[in-house]
């Protein structure tokens, strides 16, 4: 397997070319440096060796300019400069193959799960719920999986939150103490999350990680891309939608040991969003997910400005290391130089916390694993520059890789089956007539009347009724997506709690 040129040495005498070992890329990384110092373009030149040699890459476009990737760069006199000056042979402007993504489905194909699927955990940090507001949303998340309940959409969690109200009393009975003021609260916070476009997150159909694995028939990676211009202005809805596809990716890939290459390469811009406000807890298990998810094949690829924005737990299982320029302006940024020169093996040859000030844009630190895993001495690099065009493309471009999107028919349309807001929707309209009471003290289905007799009562609860579907019924919508019935929502939200224990 060829591996990936990152640059060229200008450290020791014979000026070798740096490169990434792919049976080393899932040892995971890292790539640092002050704004405007060469970061991004970096990560493009990463994620497009990774797609030539066949490795899927996602990646969030938090500037606008990583969409640059799809189209075929310009040639120019200091990009043929550098070319020259590194050496690369078979160097031809190109672009990669890509799929655009976009929560709010603008920009690229809509990315959705359901309420079901985040949990309450990641749902609270996303509303900035307290830890009181949190455990009532526990609360009704049970309730729904209790009387099987889908929760799809934030439609279905607003109806179920006006059930919880209107049945407060009998509810806090059975599940403990639900206090109107916490409901008010997260149906605020829901408020404002759909203001901000929220609603277009949550629902089906749900993404699928198969389609972020995705290789083109001539063998290379498929390089997905979400658009986060505007998401990164509500940076817990960010961080958390970007931690949910890490544990789903963690959950649901089988263990492979160490591959060749990767299966896939995550990365996480913007990572200090990530820990800012995250508990101890938090932390704890997303360091848990990066040690351990490796060994499914994927390596997780952190970028900031500081290296120490990235816990010093995680810090150290990042192998693959790119440190471009920091000024030492502040103690702050002193405190990082100092931070980026300690994480680094030595070399004799170079004075790393001098240098770290002095790199050129387009210069970075750079210590890859070498064989057996070893960490190269750190080496000051000229990054060669990636071949695809570096800034924003136009929305005729854009339009055309979207039109020739392997997902488009798959995702653009909206599903909305049978889920919560619906069934509670009937219980009112039945109750009513059964003669029966929407509260809690009698969630399940009310008693068939016994006109007919029990031979007809028995047939109806089976096969249901004109306004009831029946017991066959809804095991066969259940049995066709497990994920949806109320054990596999249980199971997942388990498995998600074990990942991202509760504060509590």
């Amino acid at each position: 397997m060829d591996p990936i040129l990152v640059g060229k040495a200008v450290t020791t005498a014979d000026g070798g070319k740096v490169s990434l070992l792919p049976r080393y890329a899932n040892r995971h990384g890292l790539v640092a440096g002050a704004t405007g110092t060469g970061k991004t373009v970096t990560l493009m030149t990463l994620a497009e060796g990774f797609s030539r040699i066949g490795v899927p890459v996602f990646l969030a476009d938090v500037k606008g300019d990583v969409a640059g990737l799809a189209v075929a760069g310009t040639p120019n006199d200091k990009v043929a400069a550098r070319v020259a000056q590194i050496g690369i042979a078979d160097y031809a402007p190109e672009g990669a193959p890509t799929i655009f993504w976009d929560l709010y489905g603008k920009l690229g194909h809509p990315v959705r799960a359901t309420i079901s699927e985040i949990g309450p955990t990641l749902l609270g940090r996303i509303l900035e719920l307290n830890d009181t507001q949190e455990g009532v949303l526990e609360v009704v998340f049970k309730l729904a999986d209790d009387n099987g309940w889908l929760l799809l959409d934030m439609d279905d969690l607003r109806t179920l939150l006006n059930h919880v109200s209107d049945n407060r009393k009998d509810i806090s009975a059975t599940y403990g103490l639900v206090s109107t003021q916490s409901i008010g609260a997260i149906q605020r916070a829901l408020l404002q999350l759909g203001q901000q476009g929220g609603d277009a997150f949550f629902g089906e159909p749900a993404l699928e990680l198969s389609d972020l694995m995705r290789t083109t028939p001539d063998g290379r990676g498929v390089i997905g891309i979400l658009a986060a211009d505007q998401l990164i202005l509500k940076p817990r809805l960010y961080s958390s939608f970007l931690l949910w596809l890490l544990s789903e990716l963690f959950e649901k890939l089988p263990e492979v040991g160490d591959l060749d290459k990767p299966k896939l390469v995550f990365v996480f811009d913007e990572a200090h969003l990530l820990f800012d406000d995250a508990p101890p807890a938090l932390q704890q298990r997303i360091e848990q997910v990066v040690r351990l998810i490796r060994s499914k094949g994927v390596g997780v690829y952190f970028c900031s400005q500081f290296p120490d924005d990235v816990p010093d737990n995680i810090l150290g299982q990042l192998g693959n290391r790119v440190q471009h320029a920091l000024r030492a302006y502040t103690p702050r940024d002193q405190k990082a130089v100092k931070t980026a020169a300690e994480t680094f093996v030595p070399n004799p040859g170079l004075d790393v916390a001098r240098t770290i000030s002095q790199l050129e844009t387009g210069e970075a630190l750079v210590s890859m694993l070498l064989d057996k895993g070893v960490p190269m001495p750190v080496e000051r690099t000229l990054v060669a520059p990636p071949r695809c065009r570096m800034g924003a493309i136009t929305d005729a471009e854009r339009a055309k890789v979207r039109a020739g999107s392997p997902v488009g028919g798959k995702y653009d349309t909206t599903a909305d089956r049978e889920s919560a807001a619906e069934m509670l929707a009937a219980r009112h309209v039945d109750a009513p007539a059964n003669g029966g009471s929407t509260r809690q003290g009698n969630t399940a289905p009310a008693s068939p009347a016994p006109t007919g007799g029990l031979q007809q009562s028995v047939k109806d609860i089976m096969f249901g009724t004109s306004r009831r579907q029946g017991v066959v019924e809804s095991m066969a919508k259940q049995a066709a997506r497990t994920v949806g019935s109320q054990v596999g929502r249980q199971i997942l939200r388990g498995v998600l709690g074990g990942i991202f224990g509760g504060r509590r």
